[in-house]
């Protein structure tokens, strides 16, 4: 061992040695070998993935001239020149790194245009690799415009940054970018081995995989974390310490947390999280810990082969894959993602976890569900009635393991009791089932409305009255004919027909009642009584007062939808089919909302 940190001491001198970014290795290595080099390259990623890296080795695959002195451009650097060993250095003088999160103003970026102008002093190519630039300020960017453009032929620009979207799209544009992935755990965890075997420290892989998860696809940071568990473990790296270290949740606290909630066992629960507080174990690290273990449950319950079956975890992955249902899997998981963000606003972590984990006690348990069978598959129907059509959704849910099979000849009675609101019936005003919609009339042409004088006018006691249905006939194809429209209709569409009084020089008076005082606007009032004059070619004088409007056309348009509604929930409610499938599926519910009625197709 030495006294430089593995990150240091193992960062890649050449393409071959790069760990998890394939993609660019290939692009560049053909690149090179081709020699078709660009002027700019942008490397954009996460912290620790190798920028850096992979721009030190690309300066030293432009300037290496083999160890004889007679090389050129290469995709295999040779390690051992000039140009090689003074870049692993950093003293190489064609070699400029420039730091933008401390160098960012327009004066660095002009004094880096001025050495541009310089040919290389003992190098093919002068590199100028520019980390972090999107923290460059917007003058100096465009002060870079030209040159990153058009540089000289023997100068080459490397950008470097975590946040592209904050680098100019005209920066952007002028470059060749390359995106360095995020390297998965496993990654990590077979290069942490790698290194530990060349140091000969010991380490326990359970708590490598720890340090390949908290890396978080860094392997910087791996490294780092590395050092310190080494440290912390006086030359050792074991698994006990490594969670002591990083304050990370056992995973077997994981695994309790969420067979309990399979079970739905509250006092485990509970204990469990009095437990955590006990021990000073993060609410928020409990939380990742599960969303972690349920994302490997959720492939174990879709694809099983794809888990490492080298991981020992896997078998536990395994078992409690088989206990909790693939949906309540998924549900569970989008808890505990959403729940971590929720833990900040409860004083008391450990309440908010409490609060999150019992979430899941509010939705039913699907354990005692029974599975569909292969010949009848749990589906969405699309179903059909007469004489007004109206469609539903009807849903089952199976259980996920086949030896519920049984359960399907279990009677109706002895399923478990579903939340109230599967069985919610929304409800309809009264009145609604007897609603008879207005007469249909002519959508266009000359409106042609019967005289007033002409209907009987004896008022009725119910909520309709005569005149309501003589104020829906008259104003229906006024509407439709284009004659009332907006605000107007507003009014004709709000107001109820209380009275017809006589007035002066023999012109009748109608009085409307409504309730919104915008509504009783004189300008509202004047243009509907103008229409209504038009329409029944005689003057006549609208009063609008402030009053319960209780028979208006909207009221009746209202009752008209409940009772199709109605009538449409009582066709899909007594359709053979759906009778069937649920009688066969106990959980099987029409979906609340589903059921819209048709208009009929004739």
């Amino acid at each position: 061992m030495t006294d430089v940190v593995l990150a240091r001491k193992y960062r890649p001198r050449s393409f071959e040695e790069m760990v998890g970014q394939g993609h660019v290795v290939q692009a560049l290595g053909n690149a090179l070998r081709s020699r078709r080099l660009h002027h700019a390259y942008l490397f954009t990623g996460t912290r620790g993935i190798g920028k850096t890296t992979v721009s030190r080795i690309l300066a030293k695959s432009l300037n290496c001239t083999g160890p004889d002195g007679s090389g050129g451009i290469t995709a295999q650097p040779c390690g051992v020149c000039q140009a090689c060993t003074e870049i692993d250095a950093d003293r190489y003088i064609d070699y400029i790194e420039l730091d933008a999160a401390s160098n960012r103003s327009i004066d660095e970026i002009r004094d880096l245009i001025e050495r541009a102008a310089y040919k290389p002093s003992v190098g093919r190519y002068k590199v100028f690799m520019i980390d972090e630039a999107h923290q460059l300020t917007k003058d100096a960017f465009n002060a870079l415009l030209k040159t990153l453009e058009e540089p000289p032929e023997y100068l080459k620009f490397v950008l470097a940054t975590t946040d592209p979207e904050k680098m100019l799209p005209t920066v952007l544009s002028r470059c060749l970018q390359f995106n360095l992935r995020p390297m998965a755990p496993e990654t990590v965890h077979s290069h942490l081995q790698t290194v530990l075997a060349a140091e000969g420290i010991a380490a326990e892989d359970p708590a490598l995989r720890l340090i390949a998860r908290a890396a978080r696809g860094s392997m910087r940071d791996a490294l780092s974390l590395t050092d310190q568990a080494i440290a912390f473990g006086a030359g050792q790296i074991a698994e006990a310490g490594v969670r002591a270290m990083l304050g990370s949740v056992d995973r077997h606290h994981a695994a309790t947390l969420v067979q309990a909630l399979a079970r739905r066992d509250g006092p485990t629960v509970l204990a469990t999280v009095e437990q955590l507080r006990q021990h000073g174990l993060s609410a928020a690290g409990t939380l990742e810990e599960m969303a972690g273990l349920l994302q490997q449950m959720a492939v174990a319950q879709v694809v099983p082969e794809a888990l490492d079956s080298s991981d020992p975890d896997s078998a536990a992955v395994q078992a409690l894959a088989a206990a909790l249902p693939p949906d309540e899997t998924q549900l569970l998981y989008s808890m505990a993602l959403q729940g971590r963000a929720e833990l900040s606003l409860n004083s008391d972590e450990y309440a908010g976890l409490t609060m999150v984990l019992l979430r899941l006690f509010a939705f039913p348990s699907t354990q005692a569900s029974a599975p569909a069978p292969a010949s009848a598959p749990a589906r969405a129907l699309p179903l059909q009635a007469t004489p007004r059509e109206a469609r539903a959704v009807v849903v089952t849910r199976a259980a996920p393991s086949a030896a519920r099979a049984a359960a399907v000849a279990q009677p109706l009675a002895n399923a478990p009791e579903l939340p109230p609101w599967l069985d919610e019936v929304i409800p309809v005003e009264a009145g609604a089932a007897e609603a008879v919609a207005a007469p249909a009339l002519a959508d266009g042409g000359p409106v042609d409305a019967p005289p007033v004088d002409a209907l009987p006018v004896d008022a009725e006691s119910s909520l309709r009255t005569a005149l309501g249905e003589r104020w829906s006939l008259l104003l229906r194809p006024l509407a439709a004919a284009g004659a009332v429209t907006a605000m107007v209709r507003e009014l004709a569409w709000q107001a109820e027909w209380v009275a017809v009084e006589p007035g002066s020089d023999g012109v009748k008076v109608w009085r409307l009642q409504v309730e919104r005082e915008t509504l009783r606007a004189a300008p509202l009032r004047d243009k509907l009584q103008a229409a209504l004059q038009a329409a029944q070619n005689r003057p006549l004088l609208l009063l609008v007062v402030a009053g319960p409007a209780r028979d208006t056309i909207a009221r009746r348009e209202f009752e008209a939808r409940a009772a199709d509604q109605l009538r449409a929930e009582q066709t899909i409610q007594s359709d053979p089919a759906v009778v069937e499938l649920m009688a066969q599926f106990r959980t099987a519910r029409i979906v609340p909302g589903s059921i819209r009625p048709v208009a009929d197709s004739a």
